[in-house]
């Protein structure tokens, strides 16, 4: 397959993907769940009636109420307390609920100040793994031959990495905006964890790439494709493993993970396609921008 020879297809096909999910972070942004601005969580067991559950909610005040199942017999109800009357509103929505039928599981609080922390501290985790995956790919490929360096490799990685990063986050958006979505810590947990399977894929094709330069004296092109197309296989054969395992979680997993396992899904699908198609490509183009700066 000549993947590097339409290399302008496979990026025309990224950039149709991420302009949507960009033009909403834009214009929308993500909508925050409790944990990062603040609010209530409360599980219930009782009458899968998730309208007359938020009504209880809605009409003692509540913001941002938000039901949904949590496993096949409780409901999960987030939302934000009443700024009139705080402790009276959470007393009666109890007791209204009780006498609908309804029991209390559990209760937990986030307080705004939490949040405010847990937002910095998710920014600085994904900051921290970007640089520190940069590092790492310069200081793994510095005995790379000729005619690629180093830096060529980690700013290919990054770009990868920020493909699907901005794709996950995007959708996220989109969906957050048509269809209510929140975000929560486990988003952030997700968006790591995409990042480190897409670094992983990729090195796997760069260090084909490099042991080929080594092995073969031809065009750098020409190595870079034969080196995606030996470990072509490999890469889809891993993803569609992970694939299938997290579509069955997606199936019938429980509602309290199935954000986070959509997010993988989709994050996991992103760097396998990025790996292939977009972070090799770079490294052609890379060369080729430099070979014209030295004419």
């Amino acid at each position: 397959m000549n993947i590097i020879g339409r290399r302008k297809l496979w990026f025309t096909i990224s950039l149709i993907l991420i302009v949507p999910g960009c033009i909403s972070l834009a214009l929308w942004g993500l909508k925050p769940g409790i944990d990062f601005k603040g609010g209530q969580e409360m599980e219930l067991s009782g009458p899968q009636d998730q309208a007359k559950v938020r009504v209880v909610f809605v009409s003692e005040g509540a913001r941002d109420v938000t039901v949904t199942t949590a496993g096949s017999a409780n409901l999960l109800v987030r939302y934000r307390e009443s700024e009139k009357d705080p402790k009276g509103s959470e007393a009666r929505i109890k007791s209204t609920l009780q006498s609908k039928g309804y029991t209390q599981i559990a209760y937990s609080s986030v307080g705004p100040s939490v949040s405010r922390d847990i937002t910095q501290k998710a920014l600085l985790s994904v900051l921290l793994a970007s640089l520190a995956i940069v590092l790492y790919i310069a200081f793994a490929f510095r005995n790379a031959p000729p005619p690629v360096s180093p830096l060529s490799f980690g700013v290919a990685t990054i770009v990868a990495l920020l493909h699907d990063a901005l794709l996950l986050i995007g959708v996220f958006s989109l969906l957050g905006h048509f269809a209510g979505v929140e975000i929560d810590s486990l988003f952030v947990t997700a968006v790591l964890t995409v990042i480190g399977f897409s670094v992983h894929d990729t090195i796997v094709v760069f260090d084909r790439v490099r042991e080929n330069l080594r092995r073969y004296n031809k065009p750098f092109e020409e190595v870079v494709n034969m080196s995606i197309n030996e470990t072509l296989a490999r890469s889809l054969n891993t993803s569609i493993t992970v694939i299938l395992t997290l579509t069955a979680l997606l199936l019938f997993g429980g509602q309290s993970i199935r954000l986070f396992v959509l997010a993988l899904l989709i994050g996991i699908i992103s760097g396998t396609y990025s790996s292939i198609f977009n972070a090799s490509p770079l490294l052609v183009v890379w060369n080729n921008f430099q070979l014209k700066r030295k004419k």
